[in-house]
């Protein structure tokens, strides 16, 4: 079960994607939304997010906590 924080995180992820095409950061998070925490706990949000099957890392070169 996701947390509410998880998902606002999943849905951030999804609208920059969708915005943007491009893998989305921890940091492109914290720029664009209005949320109460710091990038590492984002990025680590978005690591459980991935251990969930929710997100993927584009690849082993992405840069440090893009998702998409």
């Amino acid at each position: 079960m996701l947390t509410d924080r998880k998902k606002i995180i999943l849905k951030a992820i999804i609208e920059e994607y969708i915005n943007t095409a491009e893998p989305v950061s921890s940091g492109a998070i914290l720029e664009h939304y209005n949320l109460s925490c710091s990038s590492a706990t984002i990025r680590n949000e978005m690591a459980e997010l991935e251990q969930l099957g929710y997100i993927e890392k584009p690849h082993t070169s992405a840069r440090k906590g893009s998702f998409c």
